[in-house]
């Protein structure tokens, strides 16, 4: 680029998605006088999914500003809690996020999952269509216009990916709810409803079923219930609150 210079800063926050001469505070960069300033961020490598306020010369402006020669440009990260304004708080996690689907939706959280590739512009348009917030660790998928909005993923631990979550968007949690494998909601169903569906030995040893209203899959406390019940209250120990409409299993 030849044209004017800024003197940028990134927030911390930041860090991962840019150069290491990026990281020691505020560093000069030159433009080429007719970008906006959310090419420019992209540019470095930050998605603006994950930047949050702007500052120019400490006043916020939007990502179609066009920097100026010697304005002190000021990249912030997403404050938390962030709101998704729209659509009720739904999600849509890509193919890598499998494990994370499925601890979500035994919270009870919206999250819609393709176990399949279906491709950078499926996804990204999918997202827009039903106006899901798009999580993944793609920084290349987040960078897509039609995406109607979008969060990357920042570790490759389910537990921390799902603390990750949690903490940026603070949805509304209803454990036992939904159906971890195909995000459907669950109802209470009575054994003899079910029993066609259910092992010998399972319709013995139980009493207490919900079935999913989409997939029809049954459900009961069985010998993998306290491993999930373990993740479900460490949960609600941190995050419970008033978010927190948990119901009986």
């Amino acid at each position: 680029m030849n044209g004017p210079e800024i003197h940028l800063s990134v927030a911390p926050e930041l860090h991962l998605f840019v150069s290491a001469e990026r990281r020691g505070g505020r560093t000069a960069l030159t433009t080429d006088g007719a970008s906006t300033l959310g090419h420019v961020v992209e540019s470095l490598g930050i998605p603006l999914t994950e930047a949050g306020r702007l500052l120019v010369d400490g006043r916020e402006v939007p990502v179609s500003h066009i920097p100026a020669a010697g304005e002190s440009v000021e990249v912030r990260a997403v404050q938390r809690p962030q709101q998704v304004p729209g659509a009720p708080l739904r999600f849509l996690l890509d193919v890598h996020l499998g494990t994370l689907a499925r601890r979500l939706r035994l919270l009870g959280v919206d999250a819609e999952y393709f176990s399949e590739d279906i491709g950078d512009p499926a996804l990204a348009t999918h997202s827009a269509r039903e106006q899901r917030v798009l999580l993944s660790r793609d920084r290349g998928l987040l960078r897509r216009r039609e995406l109607w909005a979008g969060a990357y993923i920042y570790s490759d631990r389910p537990k921390e990916q799902l603390d990750d979550v949690l903490s940026r968007f603070a949805p509304a949690l209803a454990p036992w709810t939904r159906c971890v494998a195909c995000n459907g909601e669950l109802k209470h169903t009575s054994k003899e409803s079910v029993s066609g569906l259910l092992e010998s030995g399972t319709e013995r040893s139980y009493d207490a079923f919900a079935q999913c209203t989409t997939c029809s899959r049954v459900y009961w406390n069985g010998a993998h219930h306290s491993s999930l019940q373990t993740i479900v209250e460490d949960v609600l120990r941190t995050y419970g609150d008033a978010r927190t409409q948990q119901q009986a299993s």
